[in-house]
């Protein structure tokens, strides 16, 4: 087993900064197409008032998305967190590790299934968290998370052994 830093982290898992990158271009044109589309087509009232929505939130998203993978998944002893304090999982609540081809997870990550369901909580391009399912994965790097997974996998055997 590798030995925590100075900080007492085991493993990190960061954006991608190609991925990041990609998905804020992707969504930020969208949106700009959409108001763009809004305004300058001769579209009914309506219509002219969904597009400019829709370009809004798209925008709104891609911002929400922007701030969130600036953020760090780490690997302590105790839990699973974000730099920005939030806790996704406590390891002694962690019952599997799943990262197979055909498991319902996040790209390029790993899920957790969790002994007792948590809120509902989202940070775009990182991580999820739904019931007793938490997903880490998205635009983050398929490296570091594929270590991540394999660190609370060996402290599971270590558990129940």
């Amino acid at each position: 087993m590798f030995t925590a830093d100075e900080t007492g982290v085991y493993a990190r898992v960061e954006a991608s900064p190609a991925r990041r990158f990609f998905a804020i271009t992707v969504l930020f044109g969208l949106g700009a197409l959409f108001l763009y589309y809004g305004l300058v087509e001769p579209l009914p009232v309506k219509w002219m008032i969904v597009t400019l929505a829709l370009g809004g939130m798209t925008l709104w998203w891609a911002e929400k998305l922007r701030r969130a993978t600036r953020a760090t998944i780490e690997l302590t002893e105790e839990e699973l967190r974000d730099t920005s304090g939030k806790v996704l999982a406590r390891i002694e609540d962690i019952r599997a590790v799943e990262r197979g081809a055909l498991s319902f997870k996040p790209s390029n990550g790993f899920s957790l299934v969790l002994s007792a369901p948590q809120p509902r909580s989202w940070s775009p391009g990182l991580w999820w968290r739904i019931g007793r399912r938490v997903g880490v994965g998205g635009v983050t790097s398929g490296g570091q998370a594929k270590f991540m997974a394999e660190q609370i996998a060996f402290r599971l055997s270590q558990r129940e052994s």
